[in-house]
């Protein structure tokens, strides 16, 4: 099955835990057994436990894709030590924001940064990235850009506030289909209720039928 419904601790926010790309994912430890085994079977990955930062906010703290695990500064040294003896290609971030997560929107092609990041560190990020293009903009207004939106090299869903003409620009920058949609019962604020990766993709419980097929249909997965 290509998209599933999950909670994690009985939370529907499930974006805020996970971090995942098409190689791996990573869950907060102690989650259930029968949840990491819905997590690999969904999205076609190893299942990693860890902490950042001591937090399980792995979704809000992670950004990268296939090629780097981006971690922030406040990563713990036995922390970032573990992901790499494990074999992940990790890079420690020294910028004065911690929530990669919402700062970062990639997928293997192309990268958007939050507007307020120095030009250097885009610069740096991309690189480590290995990403072709890159551009600092906000989505629908709101700068936190990896938030509003899950982009994979198949497709995307976007926050509902964008325009028709910065929906179609997002779709020539990433060379993906998108489109608008919500989660968790119309929530706009996308990845706090998706994860997905060009496999599959997991919602938050609350996510309706409606909110479902018009994911998996931006997705193109299934």
């Amino acid at each position: 099955m290509p998209l599933d419904k999950l909670k994690i601790f009985g939370n529907p926010n499930i974006g805020v835990y996970i971090f995942v790309n098409n190689r791996i994912a990573l869950v907060p430890q102690g989650i259930e057994p029968s949840t990491k085994k819905k997590i690999s079977e969904v999205l076609s990955v190893e299942v990693i436990e860890a902490r950042i930062a001591g937090t399980f906010l792995l979704g809000v703290l992670v950004a990268g894709n296939d090629k780097v695990l981006l971690v922030p500064r406040i990563a713990r040294d036995e922390e970032v030590e573990y992901l790499k003896s494990i074999g992940l290609n990790v890079h420690l971030v020294h910028t004065t924001f911690t929530a990669l997560g919402n700062i970062i929107l990639a997928n293997s092609r192309a990268a958007i940064f939050h507007p307020e990041l120095e030009q250097n560190e885009v610069e740096a990020l991309s690189n480590l990235l290995g990403i072709k293009k890159h551009i600092q903009i906000p989505i629908a207004n709101i700068p936190t850009v990896g938030s509003v939106a899950v982009i994979t090299d198949k497709g995307g869903v976007i926050h509902p506030d964008v325009s028709d003409e910065e929906l179609q620009k997002l779709a020539d920058f990433f060379e993906v289909p998108v489109d608008i949609g919500t989660v968790n019962f119309g929530v706009a604020f996308i990845r706090t209720g998706l994860v997905a990766n060009n496999y599959g993709a997991l919602v938050g419980e609350r996510t309706t039928g409606p909110e479902i097929l018009r994911i998996t249909k931006a997705l193109n997965i299934g």
